[in-house]
């Protein structure tokens, strides 16, 4: 998985008055949890925005003033109301040993015979959590939508693997090619159709 640097300074006042000040500054106050202690620490507002402002899921590594680095995934954000600028981040750590639950992005590819066919393709879950260890996190989880014909679906059982598993039912629809008023013939009976003169041509 693709990570980003935050570079960051440990914050010694955790009050709400020194939050502010930060906050007046250009600077966000942070927690990183998940080690034997919080570590509380502030960045520059304009080091969050390839991490915040994408769909993709990246790992951080937190680079403090003195020389301390950490491996960590975004836990959680909080926006101001009115004008959307980040108040506080959480962070969480992460060991190489110790298996990380996180929310990966899917990526459709290719293009639906169903939906050529006239049918709608639904994204029931456009992000899914999957439980693994660091190093095995997958940038994003690739489906084919290729083969799929009006009426079909790709379910979380068809997309399990060895390296993360899947914290979803296996029935958890990803995606699926619903009818619609325009959608034409079913692909089989076209196909059919079109073998059928290269049949009778063989029988003369």
């Amino acid at each position: 998985m693709k990570s980003i640097t935050i570079n960051g300074s440990q914050r010694e006042s955790v009050g709400k008055k020194a939050a502010k000040a930060l906050r007046n500054a250009g600077q966000v106050p942070c927690v990183l949890y998940g080690g034997d202690k919080p570590v509380h620490f502030a960045a520059a507002e304009l080091a969050f925005s390839k991490l915040v402002y994408t769909p993709n899921a990246h790992t951080v590594v937190i680079n403090l003033e003195g020389g301390e680095t950490f491996s960590a995934v975004l836990q959680d954000i909080q926006f101001h109301p009115v004008t959307d600028r980040i108040l506080h981040v959480d962070f969480y750590q992460l060991f190489e040993d110790k298996e990380i639950a996180l929310d990966i992005p899917v990526n459709l590819v290719g293009n639906s015979k169903g939906v050529k066919n006239g049918g709608i393709l639904r994204r029931n879950n456009r992000k899914l959590r999957v439980k693994a260890l660091p190093a095995n996190l997958p940038d994003f989880i690739e489906v084919d939508i290729t083969p799929l014909k009006i009426g079909d679906k790709v379910a979380v059982s068809e997309l399990a693997n060895e390296k993360y598993t899947f914290l979803h039912t296996d029935n958890t629809v990803v995606c699926q090619i619903k009818t619609s008023r325009t959608a034409v013939v079913e692909d089989d009976e076209e196909e059919e159709g079109a073998e059928a003169p290269a049949a009778e041509a063989t029988q003369e």
